[in-house]
């Protein structure tokens, strides 16, 4: 048996146990449920839409909370108190904005992904292929990188492994539950692990509560959790924070200063309402009021993080004062690696002091399946976007199985640019792992925040507005962005000066979010008023005011064709022509339908769905999807692929929606829906209030 030291370098044999036995039934669980959706590159990426309103906030919350969560809110906590909470509470509002705005329109529209949604909204593919460039940096800088990182320090804390072995074993068995599942597979191990996760770490809370003498115990001891080797003759560093029990901070010396809750906001609606990670989730529910309903659960999940791990974080900081609020580089070097402060190490070092052998390895399991969530939901809608958005433009002739290949392999290549950029996580914000993922947010996300509320929202919005202002948000954030990590943060006491430019020390970075905001709607405004509308029969359901209209939308694609048919054929026409031109553009309209480029309008219809039983191609397409190949290497290929050779192929052009999906809302949902709704908002106002 190993020894169980105080530090808690080793586990007990009954915690690796555990943890094998739990990832065993995961996994068990995970390839027994995608079985039904191998077979075709829809089936994968996409899952159809039968998700139950449970199952759907818990995947909503399972792929948010992740192991960045444990890490990053922990320890951000024991850093500087509970004003990061804010993000937490602030979703409670954001997830009624997806479930009364955004969802409605998409759902609407019959899309399956956001640049998806772009492109039918204004036509062309240079904005679809942009937000896909765009959504891929945020997934590696923000997402991949920062997942396998707070994931490594778990490992490394519990078994001292070297901190890229622990990212090695962390992607073989992310690497195992994508590569076998897919979407509906993800969705039921992340209700799973939301039930788990949950109750480890109230059982955790418990426990630290406990340990610190309760709620008032935590607040007495808080401002005294100071390492033993911190000074304080001439500096705070590793004081904690005079306001730690307040969420609103000085606009002047807070950390996260209280105007900045509208940079806070528009980073929250990005990640919520346009990102593709948590919308894939709420657009598999069975129907509006199930993915609505999604939302509201996933809501009132939300208020749990303060307590789970905000107030935890807190009690390490006091319960472990020289490790988790050391200060001194040198000694931080040696506990986590980090020179800037170890206080990313607090989640870890309650569940292994803490906890029991064996609920030790169950809860270790827990973090770890925080961490599965988080990454497979991201591998996943990765390679949606990258087979789907970017590889469907670059070969249009692409076979199933080719863009299945292209969409897993594809993951391999933001993996490695992700470990790469691990260094700089590590060293960045004084080691806060949530506080960095949100300057990155900052940098990257509000201008697809803007693009998507003013296309919701204002019908004048065309393509050359959207995509300009896009782009000029994009340029001034990665401006930024790189201003930002070409320099070293001073540490804490350094007396020498400080080298950064006065807009990355001056200029806070949520307040940043909002210039990049207004300059990029401002941007897209101008653009779009100073050029030609797109008609309001190509804008049908793809607006918030058009969302319930059952006229025919024609596809802006189909409307620019016939439009320079029109400017071609303008000089010199007279009225027969006219005739002749009208005639012309009701067959192109009608071939458009019959080819599925413009949307079929019978409501009953209901070919939208990936049906396994939609009618093979009778073209000969053996060899291009494989499913015929005789060689064993080929069923090897097939069956790691998800293509069943004994299940009909469906041609990558059938897998987009063509018709409108109903939005109309069962009166009963509704009413209970609208009650749960503003009993949310106010369960969010009184936190807010009660800790001002």
């Amino acid at each position: 048996m190993a020894e169980d030291k105080v530090s808690g370098t080793l586990l007990h044999y009954g915690d690796f146990i555990v943890i094998i036995v739990y990832f065993i039934l995961v996994l068990f669980v995970g390839l027994w449920t995608s079985r039904k959706n191998r077979g075709s590159a829809g089936g994968y990426f996409l899952a159809g839409r039968n998700m139950h309103f449970v199952l759907v906030g818990a995947s909503l919350f399972a792929s948010n909370i992740g192991s960045i969560h444990f890490v990053g809110l922990a320890g951000s906590g024991a850093a500087s108190g509970i004003a990061i909470g804010l993000y937490e509470l602030n979703a409670l509002y954001i997830m009624l904005l997806l479930g009364y705005i955004f969802l409605p329109v998409y759902i609407a529209s019959g899309v399956y992904t956001m640049p998806e949604y772009l492109k039918c909204r204004f036509g062309g593919q240079r904005i679809q292929v942009s937000l896909a460039v765009l959504a891929l940096l945020v997934y590696i800088f923000t997402k991949i990188s920062a997942d396998l990182y707070a994931g490594a320090i778990f490992i490394e804390q519990s078994l001292h492994w070297d901190m890229y072995w622990s990212i090695l074993l962390l992607l073989s068995v992310a690497a195992i539950f994508t590569i076998t599942g897919g979407l509906t597979a993800v969705v039921w191990t992340d209700f799973i692990q939301t039930i788990i996760m949950i109750i480890g770490a109230t059982a955790l809370m418990i426990l630290s509560f406990v340990e610190v003498g309760g709620f008032n115990g935590m607040v007495e001891k808080y401002p005294y959790a100071v390492a033993s080797n911190t000074t304080t003759s001439n500096s705070t560093c590793g004081l904690p924070r005079d306001d730690f029990m307040h969420l609103f901070r000085s606009p002047s010396t807070g950390d996260l200063p209280w105007p900045g809750i509208i940079g806070l906001s528009i980073n929250s609606i990005w990640y919520w309402c346009s990102d593709q990670v948590i919308v894939q989730r709420a657009l598999a529910a069975k129907s509006i009021d199930h993915a609505k309903a999604g939302t509201i659960v996933c809501g009132f999940l939300k208020v749990l993080p303060l307590f789970l791990f905000v107030f935890p974080g807190m009690i390490a900081r006091i319960l472990f004062p020289d490790t988790v609020a050391c200060s001194d580089p040198e000694t931080c070097m040696e506990v986590c690696g980090s020179s800037t402060g170890c206080s990313n190490i607090a989640y870890p070092s309650l569940v292994i002091n803490l906890m029991p052998p064996g609920a030790r390895g169950m809860m270790l399991a827990v973090m770890l399946a925080g961490l599965m969530s988080s990454l497979t939901s991201i591998f996943n809608s990765s390679s949606t976007i990258i087979a789907m958005d970017i590889w469907t433009k670059i070969r249009k002739s692409a076979s199933e199985l080719e863009i299945m290949i292209v969409g897993r392999v594809s993951v391999l290549l933001l993996v490695v640019i992700s470990i790469i950029w691990i260094p700089v996580i590590r060293a960045s914000e004084g080691s806060e792992l949530f506080v960095y993922i949100q300057e990155v947010s900052s940098f990257t996300q509000p201008p697809i925040c803007c693009i998507f509320l003013l296309g919701i929202f204002w019908t004048r919005l065309n393509e050359k507005g959207a995509f300009f202002g896009m782009v000029t948000g994009m340029t001034m954030g990665m401006v930024r962005f790189i201003v930002q990590y070409s320099y070293t943060t001073p540490k804490c006491g350094d007396p020498g000066p400080d080298p950064r430019p006065s807009v990355i020390k001056d200029f806070h970075y949520l307040y940043f979010s909002c210039f990049l905001f207004l300059l990029t709607g401002f941007t897209a405004i101008v653009i779009s008023l100073l050029t030609k509308p797109l008609p309001a029969h190509c804008l049908y359901r793809l607006t918030f005011w058009t969302r319930h209209s059952k006229e025919k939308r024609l596809d802006i694609t189909t409307w620019e064709k016939l439009e320079r048919r029109k400017d071609k054929h303008s000089n010199g026409t007279d009225k027969c022509e006219h005739e002749l031109l009208e005639v012309e553009e009701s067959r192109q309209l009608q071939n458009d339908v019959n080819n599925g480029n413009v949307e079929s309008h019978n409501p009953d219809d209901k070919s939208h769905k990936i049906d396994e039983n939609i009618p093979e191609d009778k073209s000969d397409n053996s060899n291009n999807d494989g499913t015929n190949c005789p060689s064993w290497a080929c069923h090897v290929v097939n069956w790691v692929c998800g293509i069943d050779r004994n299940r009909e192929s469906l041609s990558s052009h059938q897998i987009q929606r063509k018709d409108m999906l109903s939005v109309e809302e069962n009166r009963r949902w509704k009413i209970t829906s609208n009650v749960l709704s503003v009993l949310l908002m106010g369960i969010a106002l009184v936190f807010f209030i009660y800790f001002a």
